[in-house]
């Protein structure tokens, strides 16, 4: 039996998708491709979705043009799945498997248990530590003047630069999070249109905007936490929260809260 029962955080997003669906019925292509448009903008705003991209964004720690980045790969892998099952599903008026389906949002919910505890494990010992610094010119590192990253400890003239969180990881975690929705998108584009022409056509606009979306909502997350008088709050308090919260939502996600 779960502590907190998260589900009340999709009930708002859940009736606003009810409701655009709702507008589907009798609706002419171009109005249902607007639709599409506008599902595909709140896409990322799914309750998941964004507990997801808090830790991806902690993990990183980077600005925001670093976040747009993560964003963008993020929701790349999430497009990419959407179109390469979506079409398959839509031509041939099939489903995905419940197993796999199932299968998908369980690994979702460990993908954020997994995030959680690697941002708060690295907030623990000391990683979330920054400030503004320049580099010798005997660094083997491009320069740029002042700036800011990641590093563990008290700040040293020489400290070892990296990538917490690679593109290629958030296209996975895209991967992961558009095959645990392919379906119940297929379904709904399905029931709300008549042909296979235009479920099609809904999903192709659909999909390029869920990029869109999870881009400009990493970015957003980014620019605010990164603002001056938030930063060093998010860095001692919100960081290990939000670690604590994606736990929680994590394990209630997978069926273990």
């Amino acid at each position: 039996m779960s502590l907190i029962d998260f589900e009340f955080l999709f009930r708002p997003v859940g009736e606003l998708d009810a409701w655009l669906t709702g507008l589907f019925a009798g609706a002419p292509l171009l109005v249902a491709l607007g639709i599409a448009f506008v599902l595909g903008l709140r896409h990322a705003s799914d309750p998941d979705h964004l507990v997801a991209v808090t830790s991806l964004v902690a993990a990183d720690g980077g600005g925001t043009r670093s976040a747009t980045r993560l964003g963008a790969w993020w929701g790349l892998g999430h497009a990419a799945t959407l179109i390469l099952l979506g079409v398959p599903l839509i031509v041939f008026k099939s489903e995905l498997p419940t197993w796999l389906e199932s299968g998908a949002e369980k690994a979702v919910g460990v993908v954020i248990v997994v995030l959680a505890l690697r941002v708060t494990w690295k907030w623990a010992r000391g990683h979330y530590r920054a400030g503004r610094h320049s580099h010798s010119p005997s660094d083997a590192i491009p320069q740029r003047g002042s700036h800011r990253h990641l590093r563990r400890g008290e700040v040293e003239a020489a400290h070892r630069h990296h990538a917490v969180r690679t593109p290629q990881q958030a296209f996975g975690i895209g991967l992961l999070h558009g095959l645990a929705g392919t379906g119940a998108v297929v379904v709904l584009l399905l029931a709300a249109l008549p042909t296979r022409l235009e479920a099609a056509l809904s999903l192709a606009v659909f999909a390029p905007m869920t990029i869109f979306s999870m881009a400009a909502c990493t970015t957003a997350f980014a620019w605010v936490l990164t603002r001056p008088l938030i930063e060093p709050v998010y860095r001692s308090v919100l960081i290990p929260a939000l670690g604590l919260f994606g736990l929680t939502f994590g394990l209630w996600y997978v069926g273990l809260g």
